[in-house]
């Protein structure tokens, strides 16, 4: 299973951005077992994890979702919502009771229109952080589907 920690808002932002952006968001709590986004919904909204975990999953026929990554404290749920046509490319659940600060996408995005630099940080923040996710896909795909794994070369 992939855990490597994904860029981390902390890291990524100056200081006085991310204290911007921490203005806007609300503290939510999710219980086990929560549903956060499926596949395909709107994508209008995202999350940093304060504690606990959330699996971002994939939809694949005839099986149950296959887990895509494990996300921890620090860590951004969600990046959809950056890129048109703003829905949802993975499922994400709670494995364990989760407080989050959540975040307005639409006034995110507002932001970021409004101040090019917040924009750009936001923009090499979340797309670094799609990059170690489509690494992670990539290799859990092949770890669950291929038939001598990642790790194997013929």
């Amino acid at each position: 299973m992939i855990t490597t920690p994904t860029p981390s808002m902390l890291r990524a932002l100056p200081a006085e951005d991310r204290q911007r952006l921490l203005r806007t968001a609300h503290e939510v709590s999710f219980a086990q077992g929560t549903r956060l986004f499926e596949e395909g919904g709107r994508a209008d909204r995202f999350w940093i994890i304060r504690t606990g975990t959330i699996e971002l999953d994939m939809r694949v026929p005839g099986r149950r979702p296959a887990v895509i990554e494990i996300l921890r404290h620090d860590e951004l749920v969600g990046w959809s919502w950056l890129f048109a046509p703003h829905a949802w490319h993975l499922g994400a659940e709670a494995t364990t009771p989760v407080r989050a600060y959540e975040f307005d996408a639409t006034a995110v995005r507002l932001m970021c229109r409004e101040d090019p630099a917040l924009g750009s940080a936001v923009a090499q923040w979340v797309g670094d952080v799609l990059a170690h996710r489509l690494r992670s896909a990539r290799t859990r795909l092949l770890d669950l589907y291929a038939p001598y794994g990642a790790g194997t070369t013929l």
